[in-house]
C-alpha cells in the first residue's frame, strides 16, 4: 500500500549526465524535391527534462523530495533546463562549465512517428568533475537515497569514489548502468540493466538457469545486493543475492513510447526504498510505474495518484 506521506519524506538524490529532450512536431504532406525524404512542416515545439533530470522530474512527481546534481554548458539548453527544473519543483546543485555543450536530443515528429534524432553534446570538464566530487560528499548525509544515471556522457567518471562515500553513509545506492565495465559500480545496492545492457556485460543467456548463474556471478563479483533486469514486453526480473529471482509480468495495456521508461522504473524504485518499501515491494510498484508511462507520449513521469488507481 502507498502511504503519501511517507513518501513525501523520502529524500533522494540523482546524480548524473542531464539533457535536453527537445521535439519539434509538424505535418508531413510532400516528398522533399532535392532529396527522397519527407518535407516536415513545424507547427509546435517542446522541451523536456532527459536524462538524468527526468529521473528527478519521476521522483518529484511521485511526492518525494529530491535534488539533482550534474554539469550544465553557459548556453541556452541549459538556460531551459534550469527553468524547467524550476517549474518542476526540483531542487539543483548545478556546476556551470564554460566549454561544455549541454546536451541536446532534437526529435522531430511527423503524425506521431518520430522521423530523426539529432544529438548535440560534448564532454564536462575534469575541473568542474572534481567540484562536483566535492559537493557530492558535502550533502550526501542529508539523503536517503542516491540515484547514479549514466548515459555514458562523461558526467560520472568519478562514480566509484561517489559509490564509496555513499556506502560509508549507509545509503540505498541505485544506478542505471551503461557500458561494458561494471566494476565501476562495485558496492552499489540495486543496478538496472535493461536485456541488451545485461547481455554487454555477461553475455547472452541460454535459458533462465543460465541467465540466474551468470546474474549471481555478477552479483558477487560486484558486491551488489540486487540486480533488477528490465525486460521490455517480459516485465521485469529482481535477481536479489542468495535468493530465488522474481519475475513481475508487464503491465503495459498499450506501448505508445517507450523513451524515459528506464529513468521511471529507478526514479520509482528510489522513492519507495526511501519511504521505507522493501525491495520487492518497491520493484513491484516500479513495474506498474512503467506500464503506465510506456502509455504515455515521449518523456513523461509517473504521479503517485495514478500508481494508487493502478
Amino acid at each position: 500500500m502507498i502511504d503519501l506521506k511517507q513518501l513525501a519524506q523520502a529524500r533522494v538524490l540523482v546524480v548524473g549526465d542531464v539533457m535536453l529532450d527537445r521535439y519539434w512536431y509538424g505535418d508531413v504532406n510532400r516528398i522533399s524535391p532535392e532529396a527522397p525524404v519527407p518535407v516536415v512542416h513545424v507547427v509546435k515545439e517542446e522541451d523536456r527534462l532527459g536524462g538524468a533530470a527526468n529521473v528527478a522530474n519521476n521522483v518529484a512527481a511521485l511526492g518525494a523530495q529530491v535534488t539533482l546534481m550534474t554539469a550544465l554548458g553557459e548556453d541556452d539548453p541549459a538556460r531551459v533546463v534550469r527553468d524547467l527544473l524550476k517549474s518542476c519543483g526540483i531542487d539543483f546543485l548545478v556546476h556551470q562549465d564554460t566549454s561544455l555543450q549541454t546536451i541536446v536530443k532534437l526529435r522531430v515528429v511527423g503524425r506521431s512517428q518520430q522521423l530523426l534524432r539529432l544529438d548535440f553534446e560534448s564532454k564536462p570538464d575534469h575541473e568542474i568533475l572534481k567540484q562536483l566530487l566535492k559537493d557530492f560528499s558535502r550533502v550526501i548525509e542529508e539523503f536517503d537515497v542516491v540515484v547514479f544515471s549514466d548515459y555514458g556522457k562523461g558526467g560520472l567518471s568519478h562514480i566509484p569514489e561517489m559509490i564509496r562515500l555513499a556506502k560509508e553513509a549507509n545509503k540505498f545506492i541505485l544506478i542505471d548502468p551503461k557500458g561494458r565495465d561494471y566494476s565501476k559500480y562495485k558496492g552499489a545496492t540495486v543496478i538496472t540493466p535493461n536485456r541488451s545492457e545485461l547481455a554487454e556485460v555477461i553475455g547472452h543467456w541460454i535459458d533462465e538457469s543460465d541467465l540466474q548463474e551468470k546474474v549471481e556471478s555478477l552479483c558477487q563479483e560486484l558486491q551488489l545486493k540486487a540486480i533488477l533486469l528490465t525486460r521490455s514486453e517480459e516485465g521485469m526480473t529482481l535477481f536479489e543475492h542468495e535468493q530465488a529471482p522474481v519475475t513481475i509480468p508487464t503491465t503495459a495495456r498499450e506501448v505508445f513510447d517507450v523513451t524515459g521508461a528506464g529513468d521511471t522504473v529507478i526514479a520509482t524504485l528510489a522513492v519507495m526504498l526511501g519511504s521505507g518499501q522493501s525491495l520487492k515491494a518497491a520493484t513491484n510498484l516500479a513495474n506498474k510505474a512503467a506500464g503506465i508511462v510506456v502509455g504515455k507520449f515521449a518523456t513523461a513521469s509517473v504521479t503517485a495518484e495514478e500508481l494508487l488507481n493502478s
